[in-house]
């Protein structure tokens, strides 16, 4: 089914076609510029997830990579800089949420598992802030597998062959009478996996019309030509003689239908049938929104045929939409061309034969697909291979070309790219057919003026929204100055001014780990309130998990994996603890002062007018009858500003005059005055004073009754993967258990300009085989995987 997102970018550019005169040669039109233009104006971007492994137990740590690329060339990008990561219950539920900072090319990072969780299968999904304006369907999604060893299993009683999910896809989306299509099928049991059944469709006399059996993971496909006047049922059965009754497509009396086949000699045949005759219809294709072509024929004897040399095509998945001649989509199918690009991994171990407790050396390269050295990224994933953690399909390649741009998962993905022949052929079309095709929906196309975007691309950091209303109507708060501030030593302030729907926004930077939020309006305002809106986004897409299942044979294996975890938590509990330092700028958001006083080198007075007066000349505090005003110099023009400075104590503005000079000065480290006009955002600030306490805790001071007070999570701070060393007999020797499973995990493996790396790390105490996961892209947008196994012998003592 072909994913809405990829869908709805027709639109615009079908409506920018009907712009112009109704001439008879649509390549007047030039659709390429049009469909460039659009893709400009309206950037897609993909990210790809290599998470370590697929099966955990609760209180292991799940580590990830992040790779972003723009949709239509996968090449690395650097727009976003924020991914945002959750983990999903079966109800959509997020029992892990965390954002991920990014730099050019993607990010990484890592989640504990908590022993909180409840066994089952869940839904890790990524997607940056930009990436909300569209479907959740093009959101990042994979399936892992959590048990939790500290409680009891609890299972679902499985009957597959009660819950098949049979569907049956006309080519081009349409069933008409008396026109011949070809129909695809797709069988789906309760473990998300294909089933093998057989079927017939059946007429309203219980006359058999055609008989099907999949070809290969549950679809397949048949001809069929809806007769005049009937209507039709599936019948099928299951491998155990059950037989189930499914509806079959609606038919249409009058319309369009298509057929995609191969040519010969590198040519795509579309044929397009229909029931009217003398009219004109049109081909548009792109693969991504780029390698665009526009044809048009004319329907004679009901039938119109165009031919696509298929090197034109780009690799992955095309889309074929057929027009009529209002211009209207009618039919749509999916090709998949298989890739030629390629990055091929290798992979020798220096080492020789493996040992427990010993040091493995791997050479990493990398070539494109005429043996050149290729500049690559890579992350790597080795981890013991056993009944619990079975083999993974799929790698960045098979996931950019293929399974992102389907809705619902592909079950085998590796076997469209690595097998070949004629049933691959096959079986790869009726993928595109069962899972590519989705029905036209001609309200994504009837705006030609697209809706203003309302998540914009986080480009320098993380945003925190949030919306200002009124406190007794709950009616937006339009045109009204807001702060938010991070109280500490680092002085981090940032402003916003609500739009007309009362919403704000404001623009972070270095917003590194848990934060304690202030945020607030000036008093003047007080008949309003802020509200911070949740940054994870709540639409879910529409697939489903798979029905968790778990074999009582695997029970030794699991208390094995437990026992595992439990000792790595108790021994190695403050090596799996520690974390790499962001690199965060410690000047404060407003750079150098102009006069800056640390106030301990300084004779030390009771109040605060006393400072002023004394020793801070760029400041001017006078006490009037309703109060303290304190106006900042301007240093530019040499006289003092008319309204007051803004005032911060740790960051956290103070609109009162009088409540700066309730201050202690005794609890004030240093004192700093910019003596010129400062904009934050779109808030302007004659001066401003900044007071740092010793502890940047605000030293008792409270803010303002009507502030909001919030717990935020900023990014996330990167945790180290420890690796014991055993390069020492005293550390060999060491009778502490190292019961790792997971053996090494790198993130980020940067080859050389020869395409070269080297990776080390130790083995465990664990003997076995294990499984290295490699995961690659290139400069220029070449992806590609590897996968291997090697043996761990124990070292008999």
């Amino acid at each position: 089914m072909t994913r809405m997102k990829r869908f709805f970018l027709l639109g615009p550019v079908f409506l920018l076609l009907l712009q112009v005169s109704i001439r008879p040669v649509w390549a007047q039109v030039d659709p390429q510029k049009q469909l460039e233009a659009y893709r400009n104006r309206a950037l897609q971007e993909k990210l790809f997830v290599h998470i370590d492994r697929t099966f955990y137990v609760a209180g292991e740590l799940m580590w990830f990579k992040i790779n972003y690329v723009d949709g239509s060339f996968h090449k690395p990008l650097s727009l976003s800089k924020v991914t945002y990561l959750e983990v999903l219950d079966k109800e959509n539920r997020p029992v892990l949420q965390t954002k991920v900072a990014m730099a050019a090319g993607g990010g990484y990072g890592s989640l504990f598992l908590p022993t909180t969780l409840a066994s089952g299968n869940y839904l890790v999904r990524a997607y940056t802030n930009w990436m909300k304006n569209f479907s959740p369907d093009y959101f990042f999604e994979k399936t892992v597998t959590i048990v939790n060893t500290f409680r009891k299993l609890e299972l679902p009683a499985l009957k597959d062959s009660l819950t098949v999910d049979v569907q049956f896809f006309p080519e081009g989306g349409n069933l008409v009478r008396k026109l011949t299509s070809t129909v695809g099928f797709k069988t789906v049991g309760s473990r998300g996996k294909g089933v093998d059944l057989r079927g017939a469709i059946v007429d309203q006399t219980n006359d058999t019309v055609v008989r099907f059996k999949p070809l290969k993971f549950g679809m397949g496909r048949f001809e069929f030509t809806p007769a005049e006047g009937q209507q039709y049922r599936a019948v099928l059965t299951d491998a155990n003689g059950k037989v189930m009754i499914r509806p079959f497509p609606a038919i249409q009396e009058q319309g369009y239908t298509m057929q995609v086949t191969e040519a010969g000699n590198g040519q795509l045949r579309i044929s397009v049938n229909s029931t009217t005759n003398a009219a004109t219809v049109y081909l548009l294709a792109h693969t991504r929104l780029a390698s665009i072509q526009a044809e048009q024929q004319s329907i004679r004897d009901n039938r119109a045929s165009f031919t696509i040399d298929k090197k034109t095509l780009g690799e992955g998945i095309s889309h074929l939409t057929v027009f009529d001649a209002s211009r209207k989509p009618v039919c749509e199918r999916l090709y998949f061309k298989r890739p030629e690009r390629r990055l091929a991994i290798d992979t020798r171990f220096t080492s020789g034969a493996l040992s427990t407790r010993e040091k493995a050396v791997v050479e990493l390269t990398a070539q494109d697909e005429t043996g050149k050295a290729a500049l690559a990224d890579l992350s790597v994933a080795i981890y013991r291979l056993d009944s619990l953690q079975p083999a993974e399909s799929g790698d960045i390649q098979t996931y950019l070309l293929m399974t992102s741009d389907l809705r619902g998962a592909v079950e085998s993905p590796d076997y469209y790219f690595s097998a070949s022949g004629s049933e691959v052929a096959e079986a790869t079309d009726n993928l595109m057919l069962t899972q590519g095709w989705r029905r036209f929906r001609w309200e994504n196309v009837q705006q030609l003026n697209q809706p203003q975007d309302e998540y914009l691309p986080e480009v320098n950091g993380h945003f925190i929204r949030g919306k200002i209303v009124h406190s007794g109507t709950g009616m937006p708060g339009r045109g009204l100055s807001s702060y938010l501030s991070v109280p500490g030593k680092h002085i981090l302030l940032y402003g916003s001014r609500s739009d007309s729907e009362g919403r704000i926004h404001f623009e972070t930077k270095d917003f590194y780990g848990p934060k304690d939020l202030v945020a607030q309006l000036n008093p003047k305002d007080s008949i309003f309130r802020i509200e911070l809106q949740n940054p994870f986004f709540e639409r879910f897409a529409s697939s489903r998990l798979p029905i968790f299942d778990f074999s009582p044979a695997l029970k030794d294996p699991l208390l094995n994996r437990s026992i595992s975890m439990q000792a790595q938590n108790a021994y190695y509990r403050g090596n799996l603890s520690r974390y790499q330092p962001p690199k965060v700028d410690s000047i404060p958001f407003y750079g150098v002062a102009n006069e800056k006083y640390l106030l301990d080198d300084f004779t030390r007075f009771p109040v605060m007018e006393e400072i002023f007066r004394e020793y801070v000349p760029g400041v001017m505090a006078r006490k009037r009858r309703d109060g303290y005003t304190i106006s900042v110099l301007d240093v530019q023009h040499k006289l003092f500003f008319d309204a007051s400075p803004m005032a911060l104590l740790d960051g956290v503005p103070i609109f009162s005059m009088d409540r700066v000079m309730e201050i202690d000065p005794r609890k004030v480290q240093k004192l700093e005055v910019m003596t010129r006009r400062y904009i934050v955002g779109p808030l302007v600030f004659d001066g401003l004073i900044s007071f740092t306490t010793y502890k940047g805790d605000l030293a008792g001071y409270r803010p303002d009754a009507k502030a909001l007070l919030a717990d935020y999570e900023g990014l996330q701070v990167p945790r180290d993967f420890y690796v014991p060393r055993y390069d020492t007999p005293q550390k060999s020797g060491s009778r502490l258990p190292d019961l790792r499973n997971l053996l090494h995990w790198a993130p980020s493996v940067k080859l050389n300009d020869q395409g070269k790396a080297q990776l080390e790390f130790y083995t465990s105490d664990e003997d076995g085989t294990y499984r290295f996961v490699i995961n690659g892209i290139a400069v220029d947008g070449r992806t590609g995987g590897k996968q291997g196994t090697f043996e761990v012998t124990k070292v008999i003592k």
